[in-house]
């Protein structure tokens, strides 16, 4: 049996796919440029352009003329030839990204979640999808995949989710044969805090660090772990599921608590309102309690304090477990570090030695989004080379 490395489709394809990362990552380049960078001959790197030009996945975009010589061309990669796009589905925002090649948003559309059940939710994400689809000018046949993110761990097997407390309605079996048959597109689910994960390692405070964790506290808390560059998530899905950890406060497991987890009842956004309350401020929202902490309300910058001592206390935690070269915090509460990093550094030094370097995310409420396309944009390249060793 003849080995794969002296397959001349394979090789074809390998030799490819070189180019096209080369002008993925770098832009613009001439033959002799791309033989130069990746070592490849002359013949074998203006063969597989040809074949990539034919494919429209490389086209021509100028020429570099005035030295000696002939004139040179510049190729770069066609970044429309494929779209994909990105879904993140919240407890109170729908958001929808069409994207090309290089990740590049070309269609958007954010929407409250006010859905009232699961049917009348696929039939606000197609509405959405089709929106942003319009807005970059395409034909729906040219989305080649979809990631849908959403709170709760993805079973295969049963086809729903589970661990979705902070989202009621979403998760119910075949939910994700709905979502293919509503929207005419292979898709995928995945968990959001996962997916914000990958999106920072992708565009935020994660790209270029192999190892890092992504906690998210807000509604809800989560975390998303990179190791080795690559996600992690565990034999079940679950890896990141922190707020069932115990919490560091004495609190009565009555069954909210139990279903939503201890740690994220203390931590998450309706435990700093709650805090609130008990401090004689009569404030809804935790956004609410951060605005007067940030105007200098000294109740409200009292309730901020232990908050950030209770995110400290979480954040040695996950030091002490993976290590990580940063921990970068998001959601409604977390991204408040200016508000947060006293009183999170104060706790981490009482609890000991670990020093773990914590900064916000810079991604905003896209996170997520980002995160499902740049998997949608994993799965496409796949597919599309997939296909050309075919």
């Amino acid at each position: 049996m003849r080995s794969q490395l002296g397959n001349p489709r394979l090789l074809r394809v390998m030799n490819e796919r070189r180019l096209l990362e080369q002008l993925l990552e770098h832009g613009p380049a001439s033959r002799a440029d791309l033989a130069k960078v990746t070592g490849l001959s002359k013949p074998t790197v203006s063969a597989a352009l040809a074949g990539l030009e034919e494919d429209g996945l490389v086209h021509l975009v100028g020429e570099v003329s005035g030295r000696p010589g002939p004139v040179t061309s510049l190729y770069d990669m066609n970044a429309g030839a494929v779209h994909v796009a990105g879904v993140d589905i919240g407890r109170d925002w729908i958001r929808v990204a069409v994207a090309d090649l290089r990740g590049r948003f070309v269609g958007r559309r954010d929407d409250r979640n006010d859905a009232r059940s699961e049917d009348d939710l696929v039939a606000r994400v197609r509405g959405l999808v089709r929106a942003a689809v319009t807005e970059a000018d395409l034909e729906w046949s040219s989305i080649a995949y979809m990631v849908v993110g959403g709170p709760g761990v993805y079973d295969p097997e049963a086809g729903r989710l589970d661990l979705t407390a902070n989202l009621p309605g979403w998760g119910g079996p075949g939910l994700l044969d709905r979502l293919r048959v509503a929207l005419g597109i292979d898709l995928a689910i995945e968990n959001d805090i996962n997916l914000a994960a990958l999106g920072e390692h992708s565009y935020g405070e994660g790209k270029g660090k192999s190892h890092f964790a992504l906690v998210s506290i807000g509604t809800g808390v989560g975390m998303g772990i990179v190791i080795n560059g690559e996600l992690y998530s565990g034999a079940r899905g679950a890896a990141g599921e922190v707020s069932y950890l115990p919490a560091a406060e004495e609190l009565a497991p009555d069954q909210e608590a139990l279903e939503h987890g201890l740690t994220e009842t203390m931590v998450g956004a309706p435990g700093v309102v709650r805090e609130a309350w008990a401090a004689g401020l009569r404030m809804g929202t935790a956004k609410e309690v951060f605005g007067a902490a940030a105007a200098g309300d000294p109740v409200a910058l009292a309730v901020v304090e232990a908050e950030g001592r209770r995110i400290g206390g979480l954040i040695v935690a996950v030091a002490a477990v993976l290590d990580p070269e940063a921990i970068v915090l998001t959601g409604g509460v977390g991204r408040n570090l200016d508000l947060l990093g006293d009183s999170i550094a104060g706790r981490v030094a009482e609890l000991g030695p670990l020093r773990p370097t914590v900064v916000a995310s810079s991604l905003g409420d896209s996170g997520v989004l980002l995160g499902a396309v740049a998997r949608a944009l994993s799965h496409a390249w796949d597919v599309i080379f997939a296909t050309r060793r075919a």
